[in-house]
Formats: C-alpha cells, structure tokens, sequence
C-alpha cells in the first residue's frame, strides 16, 4: 500500500512524498519573457515547506504562443544560464523542479505577440478579441520543433525534467480536444490524429534527451456536449504510455475556466478589482456586472476532488505514475486517494499559494487541511500581477 510520506521513483527522478506543487502560472516574468527575482524566493519557499516536487509554471516554447505579458518563457537558448542560476541555488533542498511547457494555442494575444494566433481550426473571436487561424502543416512542425527545442534547453538549464501542458485549451490540448478540433488530415478525426501532436513532441523529444523525465498535464474530462469520452481518455493515456511519457498529471477542462478551477462563488469582485478592463469602468457597469454575473455564470460541483474518478481510470489503463490535481484539500483526503485508490501522487496549486509549507505542516501533524478557501482571487491577480494569496479580498474602486 503506498503511503503519503515515503519517496517513489518517477522516470529516473526519487521524489520524497507523495505531495507536489502542480503547475500555477506565476505572473513573475519580465515583458521579454525573463523571470523576476521573486520567483527563485518563491521556489525556495516551497522546496523548503516540503513539497516532493515543483512543477514550473508554464513557460512558452514559441513567441506566438504568449497568453500574458507576465508569462515566461523558453522559446531561444538566451533564457538558459538564468534558469540555470536559479536551479542552482534549488539543489540545495533536494527537490525535483520540473519546468511545464506549453503554447498558447487559440488562447494566445496577438495583440501582445504581434503574430497569428493559430489553433486547430478557425474561431472568430478568443478571449482577447483576436482572430485564431487554422494551424497549417508548417506551422504545426514548427510548433514541434519549438517544444522538442525548449525540452533540449530544460535539461541544459539543470531542470530535472519538463511537463508538457496538453491540458485547458491550450493548443496541445485544443488539438486533442474531438469538439475543438475538427481537421480532416493527419492531425484530426481518430485519437490517435489528434494526439499526433503529442506523440510527435514525445518521439522526437527522446530522440534528444534519452531517459530525461517528460511527463504531461492532460483534461480527462471537459464541459462540452460531445466532448471526451471515457473511450477518448484510455486511449489517450495508452497513447502517452506507449510514447515513452514518464507520468501523467489528470485535470479537467477547456475553454470555461470555472469548470477548471473551482470555487463557492463567482470571483466578480477579483475581476472587477484586478483585471485592468473591469478595473477601470464606471461605478454602474460594476454594479451592473455584479447583477448579471451570477446569472451568466456555470456552478460547477463538486468543488472538491473532482478528477480523481478521471484519474482513477487512467491508473487502471497504465503502468507509468499518474497525478491527480483539482480541489484536494485535506491529508486525509490526500491519503485516501494515495493509499485507498492506488493513484501514484497529488499535486496542489491553490493550497501552496497561501501555504508553500503545507505540506511540512501535513506531515508534523500541525494541520489536517489547507487554508485556502478556493475564492481564485490568486489566479485571476496572476493575469496582470505576481502570484499572490488575496483571501477573498482585493480593493475594487468605484468612479
């Protein structure tokens, strides 16, 4: 029986618990993509409080690939020697760091990139009013290329291993999604066409870096009608097995941010107070907004623990690691899901925002549940401004 606080083997990395800091986009990044000095203290900060394992914010693999001015990225080999300096000064704490990689996709600003946003197929309008064009051949080799490339740069840097971001409409995501893409060639129609893309960065990947771990974040389940299916998700995880992926993390979702990320209640207050193009209307919009949002706004339950099913599924189809991410917020849950569903580890990201040391304190038997309260003011602040906890509360002013 596996157990939260011993350490287990992922690839060729030993990790010491069961417990890992999931991927949470960080906002620490200089426009041209360089990370701040607040994110080495912040990795420190959750090497130190007992996290078995860091995975990396994401970081972009290709210009036209940018969601925020604040993203990192790791598109050229002049971001190495930083990354190295701060993997460095992490080797002290014995803690794996692994760098998540990803694209953009449909979910791209071309107004921040000054490129085409492309994706899988045409939509008129993403979430920042730009035109997203099909991807063409050249433009998904590209595209390949720039991840196999950032995977090479990864282990340079002293990374002890990368996750590929196939998860939450990005664009590795968009192009295994059956509602989202709706190609007719070689990268569309059966799963395994839309998990071409994957599998392509996977193979060629090893051909590179060997042993290296690469594991990879996937949605098991979206908001969509006619979207994956079970029959999708075991195919996907036989897919990623069979392609030499060393784990793989089971979250959920595409386009709908809430049905991703859970919370009691629509975080209107955080969008009103810290997105710049709510920030600044006038006192009646807001009240307006403040009216219509519950009405507009999906509830999605549970809030708690919901890919755990999802993951449940994937460890019954594979050998390799599975994590699972989403809602988990108390060691016995925790220890549930380790010890009774036989699912490898669990990664949190809210939990570490208020906590880095939660799991120090899981594990001395100081607390038995997070801190959080799921309010997701955090992840909307990282839009605009460095990752913070705001407990539920932020200054909206009114004009």
């Amino acid at each position: 029986m596996k157990k939260v606080f011993e350490p287990w083997s992922l690839g060729t990395l030993r990790i010491q618990n069961r417990i890992i800091r999931s991927a949470t986009h960080e906002g620490m990044a200089h426009p041209d993509g360089m990370p701040t000095d607040d994110l080495l203290t912040t990795y420190e900060r959750l090497a130190a409080g007992g996290a078995g394992a860091i995975i990396t914010g994401y970081a972009g693999v290709k210009g036209n690939g940018r969601t925020f001015l604040n993203m990192r990225m790791f598109d050229h080999d002049a971001y190495i020697d930083v990354y190295k300096g701060i993997n460095d000064r992490l080797k002290r704490f014995g803690t794996p760091v692994i760098v998540q990689l990803a694209h953009g996709g449909s979910r791209s600003n071309g107004k921040l990139t000054g490129e085409d946003v492309i994706g899988p197929g045409y939509r008129r309008k993403n979430d920042s009013g730009d035109v997203c064009r099909e991807a063409s051949e050249a433009d998904i080799l590209a595209i390949i290329d720039a991840f196999v490339g950032a995977v090479v740069r990864a282990r340079k840097a002293g990374f002890d291993g990368v996750q590929l971001h196939a998860a939450h409409g990005y664009l590795l995501s968009e192009f295994i999604s059956p509602k989202l893409n709706q190609r007719k060639d070689r990268w569309g129609g059966p799963v395994e066409n839309r998990m071409r893309i994957v599998t392509e960065i996977l193979r060629q990947a090893r051909l590179e870096v060997g042993a290296y771990p690469i594991l990879v974040k996937i949605s098991a389940h979206d908001e969509f009608k006619n979207g994956l299916t079970e029959q999708d998700v075991v195919a996907i995880a036989r897919l990623l097995q069979d392609s030499a992926c060393d784990a793989i993390e089971v979250s959920c979702g595409y386009g709908d941010f809430l049905y991703t990320v859970r919370m009691p209640r629509l975080p209107i207050e955080a969008v009103l107070g810290l997105m710049p193009g709510y920030r600044d209307r006038s006192a009646f919009r807001k009240r307006l907004l403040r009216m219509v949002a519950p009405v507009l706004g999906k509830d999605h339950k549970p809030l708690h623990n919901y890919n755990v099913d999802a993951a449940e599924l994937v460890k019954r189809t594979v050998t390799i690691p599975v994590i699972v991410v989403g809602g988990i917020r108390t060691i016995q849950d925790i220890t549930s899901i380790i010890s009774g569903k036989d699912i490898d580890c669990v990664a949190l990201a809210r939990p570490f925002i208020i906590e880095p040391d939660i799991v120090e304190k899981f594990r001395q038997g100081r607390q038995d549940r997070s801190r959080c309260i799921d309010c997701g003011y955090c992840l909307i602040g990282s839009a605009n401004h460095r990752l913070k906890c705001y407990y539920g509360r932020v200054a909206v002013n009114s004009r």
